[in-house]
């Protein structure tokens, strides 16, 4: 997702702790440590990391810095590698097809359990590297002066990486803004007992 984009959601945050001034220094530094690592050439089904908020490529951030102006600005990206479940489905049941023959020849009469998870397995790891991996790139902004980031996206489980991945980076935490939460930043915490007991309205 991209706030370039004339339209986007967003996830916004606060960050819950005092923010030591040695930090801003050294953000290039600590997003460089936890970059994108590229799995186009080996086997793996999954990468994620930090990328340029100007190229999800630049993971040296050579094309631009992350700071801007008041703002710190880089990408959260995802590469997925996928296998189409029936082209699974079909190379394992050759493969047990195979095993089954193979098995045959020495008197065994069936494929144990144990051993149809290792061909499965085997399998999958096999067409891996027969299968490009998907990227997908998240964008964050980051307020430096009201304290306020912004993740684009709403998925539960990007939100989840994204929360980890900060906090191992930064090592900071972050409370999503909810309107609850949005509401006291507002009001003030003194409204607390006033929104505890405000009950939804059901249009019909």
């Amino acid at each position: 997702m991209s706030f370039s984009k004339a339209s986007t959601s967003f996830t916004r945050f606060r960050i819950l702790d005092d923010i030591p001034a040695d930090l801003w220094p050294s953000i290039p530094q600590k997003l460089r440590q936890f970059a994108f690592l590229d799995i186009d050439d080996i086997a793996e089904e999954r990468s994620f990391g930090w990328t340029n908020f100007d190229d999800m490529l630049d993971t040296e951030w050579k094309l631009s810095p992350p700071e801007k102006a008041d703002f710190l600005t880089f990408s959260l990206r995802l590469d997925t590698r996928r296998i189409p479940p029936a082209v699974l489905r079909k190379h394992v049941r050759l493969a047990l097809r195979d095993e089954e023959a193979r098995i045959k020849e020495l008197g065994k009469k069936f494929v144990g359990r144990e051993r149809k998870k290792e061909i499965q397995e085997q399998v999958k790891l096999r067409l891996m590297g027969r299968f490009l991996p998907i990227p997908a790139e998240f964008q964050v902004v980051w307020n430096t002066r009201t304290g306020r980031v912004y993740f684009a996206s709403t998925q539960t489980k990007m939100i989840e990486m994204f929360l980890d991945l900060f906090t191992r980076t930064f090592d900071l935490r972050l409370e999503q803004l909810l309107p609850y939460s949005l509401a006291l930043a507002m009001f003030g915490e003194e409204a607390s007992s006033k929104l505890d007991t405000v009950q939804s309205t059901h249009f019909i």
